[in-house]
């Protein structure tokens, strides 16, 4: 780098970067970026984090898988979770809430045996679930036709905020809370 408006540029450019890459930035996707090869990453995510620690700023630049991502400071994650949780980040449907619930406390499942329990056609909310990769295919049945099992993914773990599947409430405690008329689908059997 050499002018500072030239630095101050590539830095406005990288975390610009940052902030739109879904993945790790690493040191080719930068230079493929930039359409230049003389500018070290590292060189630029050390400045930037000087920078967002003499602002304060409510980010901050991890190491990850050969790259760089831009992170929200462990701090402020309480107000994340409130506000995803509350507002259904994910936009789910009634019946893809359902669907998502068998399939989380049944897996894996089939496509049948999530229908069993919700008593309508499922074929359209996995779909979405597969597209939303909350859902993944994890093999297949022995019984007639081999049909596909279901299971949850990771997608899922992060979406619901849960460590693993053991943290996700226990049916009877869901059914005391809400009460028997108003229990999950999983525990009711209702149909849509």
């Amino acid at each position: 780098m050499t002018s500072p408006a030239l630095e101050e540029e590539i830095l406005q450019v990288t975390e610009v970067l940052l902030t739109a890459s879904p993945e790790p930035l690493t040191q080719g996707r930068f230079n493929q970026s930039l359409k230049r090869d003389d500018v070290s990453l590292d060189e630029v995510v050390a400045a930037l984090t000087r920078r967002f620690e003499d602002q304060q700023r409510p980010v901050e630049i991890v190491a990850v898988a050969g790259g760089y991502q831009l992170v929200t400071r462990a701090e402020y994650e309480p107000y994340l979770i409130r506000l995803f949780h509350r507002t259904g980040r994910l936009g789910l449907t009634r019946a893809a809430l359902e669907t998502m619930a068998v399939v989380a406390y049944r897996q894996p499942v089939t496509r049948s045996g999530i229908e069993q329990v919700r008593g309508v056609n499922s074929d359209g909310v996995l779909r979405s679930l597969l597209e939303k990769e909350l859902v993944t295919i994890k093999g297949r049945d022995e019984g007639v036709g081999r049909p596909l099992l279901y299971g949850t993914t990771q997608g899922f773990l992060q979406a619901f905020g849960l460590r693993t599947l053991g943290d996700m409430p226990k049916l009877k405690e869901i059914s005391e809370i809400m009460g028997e008329e108003e229990a999950p689908t999983p525990v009711s059997h209702a149909a849509e």
